[in-house]
């Protein structure tokens, strides 16, 4: 978990477009079980302090502040996802440079989709062996594996039931779209997302190249990120054709991840999410 950690946290600083705490050492303990030591940083957390703001909005401007905290960090998110797709085009454009100098140790483009090793999102290990397709990948190492671990526990006859219908209509859903495999944090929740005096900055991910769309399903669930961070992240990568319905297939992964992380409480919203994308 925490090597999968550390390697998204280097990933992610290696960009220098997000602000992440810098990973140093996870250290296997004597006793047992490992620690993963990074930068400390003195964090306020952004979820809580929208929370306190909207409650006494009178302090408007504090509120303002906080806005502009998460358009910044929408903005940031936005160069994030499009950092691959310009290492990709900076590529293209030097294959036709005569004399064009070598420079290996430049970042080069990712062009799959996956991660160089294991992440963790919440405590389930994720399976990231690089994939050419992104449906492929997402279907199998995403839904798939989240709902293998539904079906050993709890053997859910709906549940396999809706997805042996699901499955097959996954791919209609990206019809005439190019995904660019983007940089992604993979678990962008309020909750992995703080503020420090220089600006906005997130933790704890689950890195991996997928779709850009992807990261958007969590961050507009569980009290979700205001209009401002959607407002900014939007003006630099529009929404694409069908965006909406494949919203709740990303977001089906969560619920289903829910369900595996803490019970049947998720069971309705992840069985109602799949019932709606075969409407």
């Amino acid at each position: 978990m925490f090597e999968g950690e550390m390697a998204s946290l280097e990933a992610l600083q290696t960009t220098g477009l997000v602000r992440v705490p810098r990973p140093i050492k996870v250290i296997d303990l004597p006793g047992g079980g490992a620690a993963f030591v990074m930068e400390h940083l003195k964090m306020r957390s952004l979820s809580r302090a929208f929370v306190l703001l909207v409650v006494i909005s009178w302090c408007s401007g504090g509120l303002s502040s906080f806005l502009s905290q998460a358009s910044k960090l929408g903005d940031q998110m936005a160069d994030l996802h499009l950092y691959n797709q310009k290492l990709r085009d900076k590529s293209k454009a030097e294959e036709n440079t005569v004399g064009r100098r070598a420079e290996g140790a430049e970042p080069q483009y990712v062009t799959k989709f996956g991660f160089h090793t294991v992440t963790c999102c919440g405590f389930i290990p994720q399976v990231n062996e690089w994939q050419d397709d992104w449906p492929t990948f997402f279907a199998r190492h995403r839904l798939q594996a989240q709902l293998d671990l539904i079906e050993k526990d709890y053997a859910d006859r709906e549940a396999r039931e809706l997805w042996s219908q699901l499955q097959v209509k996954i791919p209609d859903l990206f019809c005439g779209l190019e995904i660019v495999p983007a940089l992604l944090h993979g678990d962008l929740w309020s909750g992995n997302v703080a503020e420090d005096d220089s600006g906005p900055v997130i933790y704890d991910p689950a890195s991996f190249y997928g779709h850009s769309e992807f990261e958007l399903a969590i961050a507009l669930m569980f009290g979700g990120f205001p209009r401002s961070f959607f407002t900014a992240y939007h003006r630099k990568i529009p929404k694409a054709p069908g965006f909406d319905r494949r919203l709740l297939l990303y977001q089906l992964f969560n619920y289903l991840n829910h369900w595996n992380h803490f019970g049947q409480g998720y069971r309705s919203p992840s069985l109602g999410t799949m019932r709606k994308l075969l409407k």
